[in-house]
């Protein structure tokens, strides 16, 4: 028996006035899978990104996520079932450690009350969990740091082990190499490999060669529509999507 897809879209619609910023959008995301979601600026990734979230509300459509309707769910209860999104916990606190802030996310998926920071230190199973989780993205050596004292890339392997913490069945990454240099984006590549087996992963990125890399399949969204999903390389392969996204680059990696 075939196994359904852990994330189903159906029909999904935004309009902003006159725009419409998502066309009627089906995509499926395989249980277990890296799904890369790729497409030029203005396509609309970010709004099927917040709509998938539950940031954006639909103006027609469904959304299944583990055999639920979760269209008209809040967004709480989606990362209750296990749906969460990166851009969702991208705020740091300055004031708290490294350890102290994976603490919190921690604590935030577990349901507990955030009370002050002295109690919450002496709860040391939460703690022991916040070590695991930096110890999975390669921070394990910098928990007592402040979140200044962290580059770029590490604090985004910070965001990466914040939405790890409520252990999601899948995880939205909203470009998670934006802004890197070469080594950085190396890390977060690998880091997003590491994840493969652990959950399932929707990976939004404009690093289109990290993307073939690490996916399994991907989607192209051009104009609100996805015009193509399929293996990497068939994908690069497409007429239509080097027609309207890859263009030359495109041409000249398959050459």
């Amino acid at each position: 028996m075939t196994e359904l897809p852990l994330l189903v879209v159906d029909g999904l619609v935004k309009r902003f006035g006159g725009l419409l910023a998502t066309d009627h959008v089906d995509l499926s995301v395989a249980r277990g899978e890296i799904h890369a979601l790729i497409g030029p600026n203005g396509a609309g990734k970010t709004t099927l990104v917040a709509q998938l979230g539950g940031q954006l509300a639909s103006d027609a459509g469904r959304i299944v996520f583990a055999g639920h309707d979760i269209t008209h769910m809040p967004t709480h209860r989606r990362a209750r079932r296990g749906l969460v999104r990166s851009f969702q916990i991208t705020r740091l606190f300055a004031s708290a450690s490294v350890l102290e802030n994976a603490a919190l996310a921690v604590q935030a998926a577990t349901g507990s009350s955030l009370g002050a920071w002295r109690p919450v230190r002496r709860e040391r199973a939460l703690f022991e969990s916040a070590r695991a989780l930096l110890a999975d993205v390669g921070l394990a050596e910098r928990g007592d740091l402040a979140i200044g004292a962290l580059s770029h890339g590490q604090r985004r392997a910070l965001e990466v082990a914040m939405t790890l913490a409520g252990q999601p069945a899948l995880v939205m990454l909203d470009e998670p190499m934006a802004g890197m240099g070469h080594e950085e984006s190396a890390r977060m590549e690998r880091l997003v490999a590491s994840l493969r087996g652990r959950c399932t992963v929707l990976l939004i990125e404009h690093d289109v060669d990290a993307v073939f890399r690490l996916a399994d399949r991907v989607s192209v969204l051009v104009e609100g529509r996805i015009v193509a999903t399929g293996k990497p390389d068939a994908v690069r392969a497409d007429a239509r999507v080097i027609a309207a996204y890859l263009g030359d680059s495109a041409e000249t990696a398959s050459a």
